[in-house]
């Protein structure tokens, strides 16, 4: 069945939230909203391109740091408003220079940072 991306549910803002994934390890290493518009062109360029909200503009992942996410294969899940984009990262996905977004644990009711920036 050929994909119709017109059939995904977006937000009142036009907006679905990703799930980038490492393909090889499975570590989820961030989520970042895109509309129909950044997803036509990560498909197009296997290069994931996000939409930024606080800038209000397309935000190509790596293009200013080099941290550059190549899509592998895109996943819809089975209601059709989430995506989960199985991708291969070059460095650190997080703005904090971590592997991954996801780098605070709450253990026992207290925050934990389980790991570091690179």
């Amino acid at each position: 069945m050929k994909f119709d991306a017109s059939t995904l549910k977006y937000d009142a803002a036009g907006l679905i939230p990703c799930i980038a994934q490492d393909h090889a390890t499975g570590e989820v290493l961030m989520m970042a909203w895109m509309n129909a518009a950044s997803l036509e062109r990560t498909l197009q360029s296997g290069a994931m391109t996000y939409w930024s909200r606080s800038r209000a503009a397309f935000w190509a992942k790596g293009e200013t740091s080099g941290h550059v996410q190549r899509l592998v294969e895109l996943r819809l899940d089975c209601d059709r408003d989430c995506l989960l984009a199985l991708v291969t990262q070059e460095g650190p996905a997080c703005h904090t220079n971590r592997r991954s977004c996801f780098y605070t644990s709450v253990q026992d009711g207290q925050e934990v940072v389980i790991s570091q920036p690179l």
